[in-house]
């Protein structure tokens, strides 16, 4: 399991120039899936993202988490964060989930989010999207389990 967070001050998911999900204030997920993953790695990530502090307190400092500022999680399928660019020009996706399997990962995983009170909006799953948001800081962690 491989997600990219990024902070945001607001994010937006779009669908055939339709939006289909926004946030204000949050992260953007962008989340992907291989075939070993399984949901002891949705718990350790769903942990991990829903405490990890890295929105300012009043001092400046990273101290305060997505729930500790209110804030919700757009959260976003994303196959190609497991292309392999080591030969050739063209990434190889062998190492992504299959689609049967990365589907219930994905729904497994925003459950777990939403069981922990932490307001979430999704992407559209195997849906071609336009993500656009507007980074914070700007912050952006890459978390693999």
């Amino acid at each position: 399991m491989r997600v990219v967070i990024q902070r945001v001050s607001r994010a937006k998911v779009s669908v055939d120039g339709e939006v289909v999900a926004s946030i204000d204030a949050g992260l953007l997920v962008l989340v992907g899936f291989t075939a070993g993953d399984d949901e002891d790695k949705l718990v350790w990530m769903t942990k991990k993202l829903t405490g990890l502090r890295i929105f300012e307190d009043e001092a400046g400092k990273m101290n305060r988490s997505v729930k500790d500022v209110d804030g919700s999680m757009l959260v976003v399928s994303q196959f190609t964060l497991y292309a392999d660019i080591r030969k050739g020009k063209r990434p190889s996706f062998m190492e992504a989930a299959e689609p049967v399997l990365a589907r219930r990962l994905y729904d497994k995983f925003c459950e777990m989010l939403q069981d922990e009170d932490v307001p979430i909006q999704t992407g559209v799953f195997g849906a071609m999207m336009d993500v656009d948001l507007c980074n914070a800081g700007p912050v952006t962690i890459i978390a693999e389990r």
